[in-house]
């Protein structure tokens, strides 16, 4: 009896170490499975967080992430790091939380298990009242192995991939998604576009200062949203240059400088599809809004003597002197 208790105990559905890693041979969305020596198969939700994301790790970086299966792409297994690119089996990208926690739940059902079938084999069951002696079996169950849960952390940036419209979320702000790869920078800079867009329109409907207030916060953060496009941007191709720490470092809240950077390292001409008047007026906006983060909106001898405030001073003296 005790024999038949060992190969049905030996048969529970038990996670199966190789080289201390779980053997995943199948995937399901959002869970994790496991085999038994028999091949006997476990699945074991993850639980998402409250806004429905499930953590992920890519193999490569080691870096974290999330994502919220059942958007984006249908009927797809594979899963693209947003950091790195790395791109494999979403098998691949569980967390070492998740791990633990689909090992805990899997030992504690199979002890659980275990002890069933141990009571049922030695149920108590004394010898006939003829005998000389008599035998009692007992089975005494201790605590089953805790499940160690886990939450997922907290990132800053959750995106909604305008190609195959997964959510994910990552650190920073600018990712590959996680589905169909694309980055969202260009994404991310629209949407910072049209954020200082719906400012300009509310000037129309308040008062003078609070006008000012909003353009002068607008222009701030056009800037800064052109200045992270374009360094993420430049640090995405930066190796297919000849100075790759160089071409990575540019940055763009000094449009001449960049100007003359981007044709240094990438050959590219960032006013190329401007006119001079566009290109001008581009550059004195930048300039504005280097006062009002900097000098608060102070016009100082640096912004007098910029080669831009130097040109326009020489074509009001001139206007000046055709009207005398």
């Amino acid at each position: 009896m005790r024999n038949i208790a060992l190969r049905e105990a030996r048969n529970l559905l038990l996670p199966r170490l190789v080289s201390g890693e779980l053997d995943v041979s199948e995937f399901e969305l959002g869970a994790i499975e496991m085999f038994n020596i028999t091949g006997d198969r476990m699945t074991i939700p993850m639980q998402p967080d409250e806004d429905g994301y499930t953590g992920r790790e890519c193999p490569e970086c080691k870096s974290y992430f999330k994502i919220v299966f059942g958007t984006g792409l249908k009927d797809t297994t594979h899963c693209i790091c947003p950091y790195c690119g790395h791109k494999s089996d979403h098998s691949q990208f569980y967390t070492q939380d998740q791990i633990d926690y689909a090992m805990s739940v899997a030992k504690n059902y199979m002890v659980s298990e275990l002890q069933k079938v141990l009571k049922n084999a030695f149920k108590p069951k004394r010898s006939s009242r003829k005998g000389l002696i008599s035998i009692e079996f007992k089975v005494k169950t201790g605590r089953l192995p805790p499940i160690q849960f886990y939450q997922e952390a907290t990132l800053e940036t959750q995106v909604e991939c305008k190609q195959c419209t997964l959510k994910y979320a990552v650190f920073g702000v600018y990712a590959y998604c996680p589905d169909c790869g694309i980055h969202n920078s260009q994404q991310i800079l629209e949407k910072n576009l049209e954020l200082a867009q719906k400012e300009l329109d509310l000037t129309a409907t308040v008062d003078t200062e609070l006008a000012e207030y909003l353009t002068n916060d607008a222009l701030e953060n056009v800037v800064s949203a052109f200045d992270g496009f374009g360094r993420e941007v430049c640090r995405m191709y930066a190796d297919k240059t000849a100075s790759p720490a160089q071409s990575a470092d540019i940055r763009f809240q000094n449009l001449t400088g960049a100007q003359n950077n981007l044709q240094k390292h990438f050959g590219f001409d960032i006013a190329g599809s401007l006119s001079p008047s566009e290109w001008s007026a581009a550059i004195r906006g930048f300039q504005k809004r280097h006062l009002l983060a900097h000098n608060s909106g102070v016009i100082d001898d640096d912004y007098v003597q910029s080669p831009m405030m130097q040109r326009q001073l020489k074509d009001v003296k001139s206007q000046s002197r055709r009207v005398k």
